[in-house]
């Protein structure tokens, strides 16, 4: 008889703790997020919107990034991909189609491992798009 009371005082308590768990309406999930640390080098590769130009979002996404992430080893902490939508400012152009973003260690180990592959890099940009590259590096300061 104490053991089917423990059991039950146990089991109660597991089913308010699981019930407890389950997201609550009106309140949002938390979810995890990666944190970018302060001091990565940012490398934007920044693909301008002007009319005639061409972007393949499938090929960069599945064949570009993924071959130059390649070169990069384990400097690369992460990269990302944007897709452009819209202006800032209504009923002005996109300023840009699409820009890839590599977060890396440091930044001479980046360009020592772009170096050797930047004519098999520049060769691919037909693949998928044919408009000139703006690149920015800077630093991530929060």
């Amino acid at each position: 008889m104490k053991l089917k009371l423990i059991l039950s005082v146990f089991l109660l308590f597991a089913s308010v703790a699981a019930l407890c768990q389950q997201k609550q309406p009106g309140k949002p999930k938390k979810e995890k997020q990666t944190i970018i640390e302060k001091g990565l080098i940012k490398v934007s590769v920044m693909y301008p919107f002007e009319e005639g130009k061409t972007f393949d979002m499938d090929y960069y996404e599945t064949k570009h990034m993924p071959m130059v992430a390649g070169y990069l080893g384990s400097n690369l902490v992460k990269y990302t991909i944007e897709k452009g939508t819209a202006s800032g400012i209504p009923n002005t152009p996109l300023p840009f189609m699409a820009i890839g973003t590599f977060y890396i260690k440091d930044l001479k180990a980046y360009q020592d491992a772009i170096a050797p592959n930047r004519d098999a890099i520049r060769a691919d940009f037909p693949n998928y798009t044919n408009a000139a590259p703006v690149i920015l590096v800077s630093e991530v300061v929060r």
